[in-house]
């Protein structure tokens, strides 16, 4: 494969100013250009995009600047002898942070006092109300790169992590890792429950109602991974019944989130609009996988991250 042209699509705007990358890559040869909507390809591009279309069958390498690809038809692209790449490997350390906010949010209370302060009301917790991370459980479903994140970071506070893992492999910084076939064994116990795993057949509702009975009655939910890995109307049910305490969410299965959403009125919930991965450097992050793979085509190496 040869490259001729790097074309970077207007999609890309969903996650950060284009020309911001194309600034970061200033220094590819051949140089990266942002193109349009309508844009055809052909033998010798590459295309860096955020989302997909049809058109990019044509190309040589398309490299998704998102971990998720499920919206990606990666079957057509291994038909079309097309390469996929994704941008898995390098969200750990931002989506791990914002795990960390929401979990000191709802044990320190931190929304409660917002919320009151929008009403200009002194609020003090009830002596029971506030608790502390350290020595808590928390079970992190998914251990790749965003579940490892978030892991070292609960360590770090003196949680007691365990997690989900499809191989049941060791990681560091969690005691125990259960198969997903223990998923109930993994959450029975936790105070948290986070979710980060990819979008597949056998993730899509691995969180329902079953689940949200495992689950104790003072758990939190947190997904940072893609909304229909949660059942939705189960876990609105579990946050009425108060079989759950509350939930922290940044991925849904309609996005936005519709305004007549319930998740909106409850309480204990924290609503993100898909950003737990966002930084103002994420162009950079970006630009260091493109120009990676770049250098892979030229010395005939595999791609990095490639999913076909």
């Amino acid at each position: 494969m040869h490259i001729e042209r790097i074309a970077l699509d207007e999609s890309v705007r969903k996650a950060m100013p284009p020309q911001l990358l194309v600034d970061a890559l200033s220094d590819l040869d051949p140089a990266v250009e942002l193109v349009e909507d309508g844009e055809q390809f052909g033998p010798g591009d590459a295309v860096v995009s955020f989302g997909h279309r049809d058109a990019f069958f044509d190309a040589d390498w398309v490299h998704c600047i998102r971990a998720g690809y499920d919206e990606f038809p990666v079957g057509v692209y291994d038909e079309a002898g097309t390469f996929l790449t994704n941008s898995t490997g390098i969200h750990g350390t931002t989506v791990g942070e914002t795990v960390l906010g929401y979990l000191l949010t709802l044990a320190r209370r931190l929304h409660t006092y917002r919320d009151a302060q929008h009403e200009h009301r002194w609020r003090r917790p009830s002596y029971e109300e506030s608790f502390t991370l350290s020595g808590e459980r928390i079970c992190v479903v998914g251990l790749g790169t965003l579940g490892r994140g978030v892991a070292d970071r609960a360590a770090a506070l003196g949680m007691d992590v365990v997690g989900v893992r499809r191989s049941g492999e060791s990681v560091p910084n969690v005691s125990t890792v259960y198969t997903p076939d223990r998923l109930h064994e993994a959450i029975e116990g936790a105070r948290f429950v986070v979710l980060s795993v990819p979008l597949t057949r056998e993730t899509t509702g691995m969180i329902a109602a079953p689940e949200f009975e495992t689950m104790r009655d003072d758990a939190y939910l947190v997904n940072v991974a893609r909304g229909p890995v949660v059942e939705t109307d189960a876990l609105v049910s579990a946050l009425e019944d108060g079989a759950i305490a509350g939930a922290a969410l940044d991925a849904f299965d309609e996005e936005p989130l519709p305004e007549d959403s319930p998740l909106w009125d409850f309480d204990e919930m924290l609503i993100t609009p898909h950003v737990s991965a966002a930084t103002g450097a994420y162009h950079e992050d970006i630009a260091a996988l493109v120009r990676e793979n770049v250098a892979h085509i030229e010395g005939g190496e595999t791609l990095k991250n490639r999913v076909v």
